[in-house]
């Protein structure tokens, strides 16, 4: 059990708590919501996603609160496993509260999509689950960084470009394929899309995610903007302050000096890899400054390679 506290003080404090409230949803809705009629149909016509009008109009929380409700067992593993693959290095470079950002704009750009494409349709749906917003990360991810490379279990190491690609095709495979298919492929589309949109919105200077600072302490020096291989400045995903940091990051002490050792020595580490990707984040910014100053073949080989060893991480 100790073991597993401090591996998970170790996790970007922002994407442990989004996995963190998904798992609790998930186990309280298994093991007892959903298991009395009152609250089970209080939970799928009131928090999930109904895309029948005026529904959402009237309640608009559904467009956050879908994105952590799941009622299967593989739709919440895959999900949860996605997230936390892809989203720790994002929240590593850009910081707990772009991620933070970055999941609900996503989710609500999927279940807009979903709203308004049922309706052109002429037919409703019941839609729930974090799809949305993981593929949102996805596509911020690949956009950021198009030369990303994942390993896969008996495909070896591919690019994400091609396996968000080949996600979004089996969606648009199975729309077109009609049927009864449970999969939200609109809120699939519309999730991609937000995150795509996402980036280039910060990369043209709109600060989408200053709000969600308030939830997290230390962030005051982020840029809140987005550049190809740049961070959001010097916040630490490891930090624990703020309403996420006190109800999940903060670690308790419960006396003795092997606890004040522990601590010391987290603290040591999450200091040297802060100030390696402090390194890391100054170097790419000056290859990239360079590049807007003189283009891209004024570069050496070296900073070619250190550029893209960058978008590979």
């Amino acid at each position: 059990m100790n073991s597993f506290k401090l591996w998970y003080r170790r996790q970007p404090v922002a994407l442990r708590t989004l996995i963190a409230i998904n798992v609790v949803f998930y186990l309280a809705w298994l093991l007892l919501l959903g298991r009395i009629p009152t609250t089970s149909f209080f939970i799928r016509n009131h928090l999930a996603l109904n895309t029948a009008l005026p529904g959402v109009v009237l309640e608009a929380w559904q467009l956050v609160t879908y994105n952590f409700l799941h009622f299967g067992f593989l739709h919440i593993l895959f999900n949860m496993l996605w997230l936390w693959w892809i989203g720790r290095e994002f929240e590593d470079l850009h910081g707990p509260h772009q991620i933070l950002a970055l999941y609900l704009i996503g989710g609500i750009g999927g279940g807009l999509l979903s709203v308004l494409g049922y309706a052109l349709m002429g037919r409703v749906a019941v839609v729930h689950g974090a799809s949305a917003s993981v593929l949102a990360v996805m596509a911020a991810v690949v956009t950021l960084y198009p030369q990303k490379r994942i390993r896969l279990l008996f495909f070896g190491t591919v690019r994400l470009l091609w396996v968000v690609a080949v996600f979004l095709a089996l969606d648009v495979l199975l729309g077109a394929a009609g049927g009864n298919s449970n999969t939200a492929i609109l809120a699939h589309l519309g999730g991609a899309g937000t995150g795509y949109l996402f980036v280039r919105a910060g990369e043209r200077g709109m600060d989408l995610t200053s709000w969600a600072k308030v939830f997290f302490s230390g962030d005051g020096r982020s840029r809140g903007r987005y550049a190809p291989g740049r961070s959001s400045g010097g916040s630490s995903s490891s930090g624990g302050g703020g309403l996420f940091g006190g109800l999940f990051g903060k670690s308790r002490s419960r006396g003795g000096r092997s606890s004040s050792h522990r601590r010391e020595t987290l603290r040591q580490e999450r200091d040297r890899k802060k100030a390696e990707r402090s390194r890391r984040r100054q170097e790419v910014d000056r290859i990239l400054d360079k590049i807007s100053e003189k283009g891209y073949d004024a570069l050496s080989d070296d900073e070619k390679r250190t550029l893209e060893d960058a978008s590979r991480q």
